[in-house]
Protein backbone atom coordinates (compact mmCIF):
# COMPACT_ATOMS: atom_id res chain seq x y z
CA UNK A 1 0.00 0.00 0.00
CA UNK A 2 1.59 3.70 -1.23
CA UNK A 3 2.23 6.08 1.75
CA UNK A 4 2.01 9.38 1.72
CA UNK A 5 4.63 11.89 3.39
CA UNK A 6 1.55 13.31 6.17
CA UNK A 7 1.04 9.83 7.39
CA UNK A 8 4.60 9.42 8.98
CA UNK A 9 3.91 13.12 10.86
CA UNK A 10 3.00 12.49 14.86
CA UNK A 11 0.91 15.84 14.18
CA UNK A 12 -1.19 14.20 11.43
CA UNK A 13 -1.60 11.09 13.50
CA UNK A 14 -2.71 13.00 16.22
CA UNK A 15 -5.45 15.25 14.45
CA UNK A 16 -6.82 12.06 12.65
CA UNK A 17 -6.57 10.69 16.02
CA UNK A 18 -8.98 13.73 17.17
CA UNK A 19 -10.95 14.01 14.33
CA UNK A 20 -12.00 10.21 14.82
CA UNK A 21 -13.16 11.07 18.38
CA UNK A 22 -14.72 14.12 17.00
CA UNK A 23 -16.87 12.44 14.34
CA UNK A 24 -18.29 10.17 17.20
CA UNK A 25 -19.63 13.09 19.39
CA UNK A 26 -21.06 14.06 15.92
CA UNK A 27 -22.90 10.83 15.50
CA UNK A 28 -24.62 11.42 19.04
CA UNK A 29 -25.67 14.85 18.26
CA UNK A 30 -27.36 13.40 14.73
CA UNK A 31 -28.89 11.25 17.30
CA UNK A 32 -30.59 14.08 18.79
CA UNK A 33 -31.48 15.79 15.99
CA UNK A 34 -28.77 18.47 15.87
CA UNK A 35 -27.50 18.18 12.50
CA UNK A 36 -25.84 21.28 12.66
CA UNK A 37 -23.27 21.14 15.35
CA UNK A 38 -22.77 17.74 14.24
CA UNK A 39 -22.05 18.77 10.25
CA UNK A 40 -19.76 21.73 11.61
CA UNK A 41 -18.03 19.35 14.17
CA UNK A 42 -17.23 16.78 11.62
CA UNK A 43 -16.01 19.66 9.56
CA UNK A 44 -13.72 21.45 11.68
CA UNK A 45 -12.92 18.03 12.87
CA UNK A 46 -11.54 16.98 9.14
CA UNK A 47 -9.80 20.84 8.40
CA UNK A 48 -7.42 19.89 10.78
CA UNK A 49 -5.59 16.69 9.42
CA UNK A 50 -6.86 18.13 5.78
CA UNK A 51 -4.55 20.95 6.35
CA UNK A 52 -1.65 18.92 7.72
CA UNK A 53 -2.03 16.18 4.62
CA UNK A 54 -2.70 19.04 2.14
CA UNK A 55 0.43 21.49 3.07
CA UNK A 56 2.61 18.71 3.75
CA UNK A 57 2.44 18.31 -0.38
CA UNK A 58 3.26 21.74 -0.77
CA UNK A 59 6.89 23.12 -2.50
CA UNK A 60 7.32 25.81 0.26
CA UNK A 61 8.19 25.41 3.86
CA UNK A 62 6.34 28.84 4.02
CA UNK A 63 3.55 27.63 1.86
CA UNK A 64 3.34 24.20 4.48
CA UNK A 65 3.70 26.39 7.21
CA UNK A 66 0.91 28.54 6.08
CA UNK A 67 -1.35 25.10 6.26
CA UNK A 68 -0.15 24.13 9.28
CA UNK A 69 -1.72 27.55 10.93
CA UNK A 70 -5.09 26.34 9.19
CA UNK A 71 -5.05 23.35 11.04
CA UNK A 72 -4.51 25.45 14.30
CA UNK A 73 -6.71 27.68 14.04
CA UNK A 74 -9.61 24.42 13.21
CA UNK A 75 -8.21 23.07 16.25
CA UNK A 76 -9.73 26.59 18.12
CA UNK A 77 -12.73 26.20 16.60
CA UNK A 78 -13.26 22.99 17.71
CA UNK A 79 -12.65 23.92 21.07
CA UNK A 80 -14.77 26.25 20.83
CA UNK A 81 -17.64 24.00 19.54
CA UNK A 82 -16.89 21.59 22.62
CA UNK A 83 -17.15 24.23 24.39
CA UNK A 84 -20.44 25.47 23.62
CA UNK A 85 -21.92 21.86 23.30
CA UNK A 86 -20.81 21.82 27.18
CA UNK A 87 -22.75 24.79 27.87
CA UNK A 88 -25.75 23.38 26.43
CA UNK A 89 -25.47 19.99 28.52
CA UNK A 90 -25.40 18.11 25.07
CA UNK A 91 -22.01 16.22 25.75
CA UNK A 92 -20.56 15.42 29.15
CA UNK A 93 -17.75 17.17 31.15
CA UNK A 94 -15.04 14.52 31.03
CA UNK A 95 -15.57 13.72 27.45
CA UNK A 96 -14.93 17.38 27.05
CA UNK A 97 -11.74 17.84 28.82
CA UNK A 98 -10.28 14.54 27.29
CA UNK A 99 -11.09 16.11 23.91
CA UNK A 100 -9.99 20.04 25.02
CA UNK A 101 -6.76 18.54 26.41
CA UNK A 102 -5.99 16.33 22.81
CA UNK A 103 -6.80 19.97 20.92
CA UNK A 104 -4.59 22.06 23.20
CA UNK A 105 -2.01 19.15 23.04
CA UNK A 106 -2.39 19.27 19.32
CA UNK A 107 -2.11 23.26 18.87
CA UNK A 108 1.66 23.00 20.79
CA UNK A 109 2.55 20.15 18.08
CA UNK A 110 1.28 22.01 15.32
CA UNK A 111 3.31 24.94 16.70
CA UNK A 112 6.71 23.55 17.74
CA UNK A 113 6.57 21.55 14.15
CA UNK A 114 6.20 25.22 12.71
CA UNK A 115 9.13 26.66 14.41
CA UNK A 116 11.08 23.20 12.49
CA UNK A 117 10.37 24.36 8.91
CA UNK A 118 12.79 27.58 9.14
Amino acid sequence: MVKFRFQELKIWQLAIEIANELFHVADDLEQKRLYRFAEQLRGSGMSMSNNIAEGSGSSSKKEFKHYLNIARRSAFENANILILLEMRNLTNKESLEKLLDKLDYLCRQVTNFQKTLK
